[in-house]
């Protein structure tokens, strides 16, 4: 069996080379709820983790930790607030910042994903589960971040 390949990427931040294979957390980023999924960059299947919520004015750093301890991912995948038009969300300084410590606190590499549509797909997914309205609050967050993370995988960057 051949090796498996893998491909390097320069960390913006402290210039060392990171892989792009392994483990990959994904974040649909908001002021109060982050929805998080996990995949493997061999295997480019994304999968829901959970939701973070938090206080206005509270930082997700404790659970980011956390998952970062348990997960030991290689890089990291962000989704971008882009409205349908293309033009940016009014969230996307708070996106980019949360980016940019992503890369500081970890060393880790983070890329930054256009998930116009993610929101409505991660629904849709939650429809067919058999989850509607109301029911799908709880998990649509993380459902969209695997949208995004999954829309990473097909984008043939994993691999690049």
């Amino acid at each position: 069996m051949p090796p498996k390949q893998t491909t390097a990427t320069q960390h913006p931040v402290s210039g060392t080379q990171h892989s792009r294979s392994g483990t990959v957390l994904a974040f649909d980023y908001g002021r109060r709820r982050m929805g998080v999924a996990v995949g493997d960059a061999a295997v480019g299947i994304a999968h829901p983790l959970l939701v973070i919520e938090t206080a206005a004015d509270q930082e997700p750093w404790e659970q980011v930790v956390e998952l970062v301890a348990e997960w030991r991912p290689a890089m990291f995948v962000v989704g971008m607030p882009v409205r349908d038009d293309g033009t940016e969300h009014e969230l996307m300084g708070a996106v980019r910042g949360f980016s940019r410590q992503l890369a500081r606190r970890f060393a880790l590499p983070v890329e930054l994903v256009d998930e116009r549509f993610t929101s409505s797909e991660g629904a849709s997914q939650l429809r067919n589960a058999g989850l509607s309205g109301r029911a799908q609050k709880p998990h649509l967050d993380a459902f969209a971040a695997t949208a995004i993370l999954q829309a990473w995988f097909e984008s043939g960057k994993a691999r690049a």
